[in-house]
């Protein structure tokens, strides 16, 4: 078993298409199908299920990938204390992001670590927290910068800061009647919950973290709220809400800010998610990932909050 072959059969998985996987790999397709076929023939069962929308891991297809990936992942491990022991930073990194909020804080992060380590590779993994945290329980990434709800921290990895769940809504929407400013609320502009849930809302998955703490919300207040549109990700909810076709929840570390859109915060104490850098337990930290961190730390040293 080379290490080569078990990156062909999780390149596949992840693609969930062979033809996907061989241009990832730059393999020709013909070549990676006739790998497969051959490989699970020399295994004596199947690793994946042919369907109409591609393919998918059998129970034992499952079964090879989490030790498999758990291979590869040492390895890496291993590459990279053999790497620090020379003086220039090279290597890999696999670093996990929500999409949402890494659009806005990675580009600026990358920017700072390419200065300082050019040759290292950051492969970025685009998740939901929920799904980033299973991730890194699995030793599938070096690093991630994940989101837990207050309710649910339990000091897993590096708290960072608390970022703040926000409404975003367009100024000519009717939430402005709602809205309040003054004493004894924050600072921001805010509204209660419960005045508006009559509005028209965009709400994301609940699988998703942010679709997760709004509906729990409404749920607290007793409220079925009015969806206007149903959408899978927050970025999409919150770029409708910006164009005035109801409102969304956004984080306070993914604003744009535009004078034709507001931001509120959510009741009088707010509401908050706690941000962390978390690890594979027992993961090996290199100098790269190390420096990586840094960047992400002067990035939100920056950010207002």
């Amino acid at each position: 078993m080379e290490l080569k072959e078990l990156e062909y059969i999780v390149a596949v998985a992840e693609e969930r298409s062979i033809s996907k996987a061989a241009d990832r790999l730059y393999l020709a397709q013909s070549s990676l199908s006739q790998f497969v076929s051959r490989y699970e023939a020399e295994l004596g069962v199947k690793l994946f299920k042919r369907t109409s929308g591609g393919v998918r891991p059998t129970t034992a297809g499952e079964l090879f990938l989490r030790n498999a990936r758990q291979m590869l992942l040492q390895y890496h491990q291993v590459r990279q204390q053999l790497t620090d022991m020379d003086a220039p930073m090279e290597g890999r990194i696999h670093f996990g992001i929500s999409t949402f909020r890494g659009s806005y804080l990675f580009p600026k992060a990358m920017h700072l670590f390419r200065q300082e380590a050019p040759t290292v590779d950051v492969i970025l993994h685009e998740h939901d927290s929920i799904y980033l945290q299973r991730k890194i329980a699995a030793g599938e990434l070096d690093l991630a910068l994940a989101a837990y709800r207050e309710d649910q921290w339990e000091n897993q990895g590096k708290f960072l800061m608390k970022d703040e769940v926000l409404l975003v809504a367009n100024r000519d929407s009717p939430v402005m009647e709602f809205v309040r400013e003054g004493q004894g609320g924050p600072d921001r502009p805010w509204v209660e919950l419960s005045e508006i849930a009559h509005l028209d809302f965009l709400l994301s998955s609940r699988s998703a973290m942010l679709g997760s703490i709004a509906q729990q919300m409404f749920e607290n207040l007793g409220i079925q709220p009015h969806y206007v549109c149903g959408t899978q990700t927050a970025s999409m909810s919150a770029a409708l809400a910006r164009r005035g076709v109801g409102l969304a929840f956004t984080y306070r570390s993914c604003i744009e800010e535009s004078r034709d859109v507001i931001y509120l915060s959510i009741g009088k104490h707010r509401c908050y998610v706690n941000l962390a850098l978390i690890y594979p337990q027992g993961g090996y930290r290199s100098r790269a990932i190390r420096a990586f961190e840094n960047a992400l730390y002067q990035v939100l040293a920056t950010e207002v909050f």
